[in-house]
Order: C-alpha cells, then sequence, then structure tokens
C-alpha cells in the first residue's frame, strides 16, 4: 500500500517547504521525550539520534505496557521498508511538503494497524514528519529491536560469511557460542547469519561490542600488512 504512494508523493515532493532546523529537531527529541520520564531506564545504552529516538520510545512504551505492541508495530514497518528502496528515499527526501508528510503517516498507519492504535507510535511519527526525519525510521526500528533484544534478556550474534550459512553448521556455531564466555548465565542466544563477499571465506562473529574475525579478508590483509613493513 505504501509503495503506490511514493510517486505521487515524490511529485508533490518538488514543491516541498525546507527542512527543518538541528534545533529545532533537538527541541523535538526533548520534547518527545517529556511526559515519557519514568523509573524505568532503556536497558542499553544507545547512540546517535535514531538511538535517541528509540530510547525515548522505549521509556514511553514501557509506561504505558505497551513495549510488544510497539515492537510488533517497528518490526512491520521495518519489513516494508525493507521490501521497497523507493520508499526510503521517498521517506527519507529533506524536501517535503507538510502534505505530503500527513500523506505517509496515514498510509504507515493503513499499512501497520496496531501503529494507528498506540499513541506512543502515533507521537513518534508525528515529531519525525514535523521534523522531516521520518527517513529515520528504519534505524529506529533497529535499535528498539536492541532495546527488546536486551529487555528479554537475548544476546545477538551476527555471523558474516560470503555465503549463506546451512541449518546445521548455524546450529553447531550456536552451540559454541553458547558455551562460550561471552554468554552469561540466563541469556538467550539469537544468532544471525549475514551474507557478505567481500569477506570471500571463513566467519566474522560479532558477539554484543565483540567481534572475531576470522574471515579470508582479514588474513590476506594482515599477510600484506606484514609483507609491507617488511620491504
Amino acid at each position: 500500500m505504501l509503495s503506490r504512494s511514493t510517486v505521487s508523493i515524490a511529485r508533490a515532493a518538488a514543491t516541498a517547504s525546507p527542512i527543518a532546523s538541528r534545533a529545532a529537531l533537538l527541541s523535538s527529541v526533548r520534547t518527545y521525550a517529556t511526559g515519557a520520564e519514568t523509573t524505568t531506564k532503556p536497558p542499553v545504552a544507545l547512540y546517535g539520534l535514531d538511538g535517541t529516538y528509540a530510547s525515548s520510545l522505549y521509556i514511553a512504551s514501557a509506561k504505558t505496557s505497551t513495549l510488544d505492541t510497539v515492537d510488533r508495530s517497528l518490526k512491520s514497518l521495518k519489513q516494508l521498508l525493507d521490501k521497497d528502496p523507493k520508499l526510503v528515499s521517498v521517506i527519507s527526501s529533506p524536501t517535503l511538503s507538510a502534505t505530503d508528510k500527513s500523506a505517509l503517516v496515514t498510509e504507515i498507519h493503513k499499512a501497520v494497524p496496531a501503529a494507528a492504535s498506540d499513541k506512543n507510535f502515533k507521537n513518534l511519527l508525528a515529531v519525525l514528519a514535523d521534523n522531516n526525519r521520518l527517513g529515520l525510521l528504519g534505524g529506529i526500528a533497529d535499535k528498539f529491536a536492541i532495546l527488546m533484544g536486551a529487555h528479554r534478556g537475548e544476546v545477538e550474534a551476527t555471523i558474516t560469511s560470503a555465503q549463506p550459512l546451512d541449518p546445521k553448521a548455524i546450529s553447531r556455531l550456536e552451540s559454541a557460542i553458547s558455551k562460550s564466555k561471552y554468554i552469561q548465565q540466563g541469556q538467550k542466544l539469537k544468532v544471525v547469519n549475514k551474507v557478505n563477499p567481500d569477506v570471500l571465506g571463513g566467519l566474522v562473529v560479532e558477539v554484543g561490542d565483540r567481534t572475531i574475525d576470522l574471515s579470508v579478508s582479514a588474513k590476506i590483509a594482515k599477510l600484506n600488512k606484514l609483507l609491507t613493513d617488511s620491504l
């Protein structure tokens, strides 16, 4: 549904209003967080503007016991954005008019029904639209997923390989990581396999803020450095 609106919205954006000032944007972040103050704190510290929005949304949603609802809405929206690169380009335009932004928010509500009934999600969309920052939605969804994972006691392990790993390989890696020092008692391991041909072979394993680079590309880089240093 969203993708059908992108062409007309893109045309309207040609005569759109100028982008909001950074001062106004930062003010909106503070305004969004106001009223969400509670003893609840995000389980992990996030950085960047999308992290600030995600943290404020988490606090507000925790206060109203709607964390799971907002989490589902953001995941649904992220799936739409991932499937439609053109839509991402349109909502990221700094020249969207007020009419364009209103239309986009309306379409988002239609595409993600649960979002329309949650005031915290609606407030987030309104603030982002007012400040020409709807393009942050994908990043906010990713950061909110990190918060929810930590909230549920999950630890995400990202395994990057040159080609997709088969289920047996992922299962073996999951078992090995679960028994490692990186996973504490009571934590739940969530394994995500990402594909990047640039690693050439081998694996790059990221658990929390730790990275174990066992890729062929890393070994080649080390070899090149040794050869260069010896010349």
